[in-house]
């Protein structure tokens, strides 16, 4: 009986390990991006302002775009 005991507490334990990680992991994450969140237009307008570029809507959605297929 011993034996079945420590199997059940090890599968126990693993599953409370597997269970505790996730919600850690997950609160560490949005914890991280309410801290940095995404770039969005508006800051890769200023960019390219700072920069000395004219910002069209062309060019920041093809830079939006870029930056989302980079990301995946």
């Amino acid at each position: 009986m011993s034996t079945f005991l420590w199997i059940i507490l090890v599968i126990v334990a693993l599953l409370v390990g597997v269970a505790g990680g996730f919600f850690m992991a997950r609160k560490y994450m949005e914890k991280y991006l309410k801290d940095n969140p995404p770039i969005n237009k508006d800051q890769l307008r200023a960019m390219m302002l700072q920069m000395g570029q004219k910002p069209s809507a062309k060019k920041l959605n093809q830079m939006m775009n870029s930056m989302k297929a980079h990301a995946k």
